[in-house]
């Protein structure tokens, strides 16, 4: 970017030496004099024709410039013609890298976007077979857990030998003390 504007600054300051050497070609050489009188010429009966045409009145006779004067608002004209498409071509480059520019910003923002979607995507994946595990693994629970209660049912009413356990034969654990506890584990 930094170059970019030291460039621009490069080609504006150059310009204007082109410009002086413009005016400087239009005095010297009598190819370009006569394009310089004919263009100022030019400009001049429009611009009477204008301000004429402004007022109300209509342009009747107009005066030709005088040569000398002739050559230097051509002369002029062409300088600051030159140096008018200069400073425009420089706008025009410029706005044409920075739009470049954020359109780039925009493509990766996508790409960013998109990374972070498919991210989710995954991690919602991660997440419905967690549930789906954890649904199993629950199912899963509650089968041992009836099993559990089915065997120690039926060890309850005989051991498998045949022989049944009395109430008075089981050891009793107070509700109210923890497991682990000193006065769970004395009785």
């Amino acid at each position: 970017m930094a170059t970019m504007k030291i460039g621009t600054l490069l080609i504006r300051t150059l310009a204007k030496p082109i410009s002086s050497r413009i005016k400087n070609q239009a005095r010297e050489h009598e190819r370009f004099r006569k394009v310089c009188v004919s263009l100022a010429q030019t400009m001049y009966r429009y611009e009477v024709r204008l301000r004429t045409g402004l007022l109300g009145e209509p342009a009747k006779h107009i005066r030709p410039l005088s040569e000398t004067r002739a050559i230097e608002n051509g002369a002029n004209f062409l300088a600051e013609g030159f140096l008018f498409s200069v400073a425009a071509g420089l706008i025009l480059s410029e706005t044409w890298r920075s739009s470049r520019s954020q359109s780039k910003q925009r493509s990766d923002m996508s790409d960013s976007i998109e990374e972070v979607r498919a991210r989710v995507r995954e991690l919602n994946e991660r997440l419905r077979t967690w549930e789906e595990t954890t649904v199993e693994e629950r199912r899963r629970y509650h089968e041992l857990a009836h099993v559990l209660n089915r065997v120690v049912e039926i060890g309850l009413r005989g051991n498998g030998c045949g022989e049944s356990l009395s109430d008075n034969s089981l050891p009793r654990i107070p509700s109210s003390s923890q497991p682990g506890s000193p006065s769970a584990l004395s009785t």
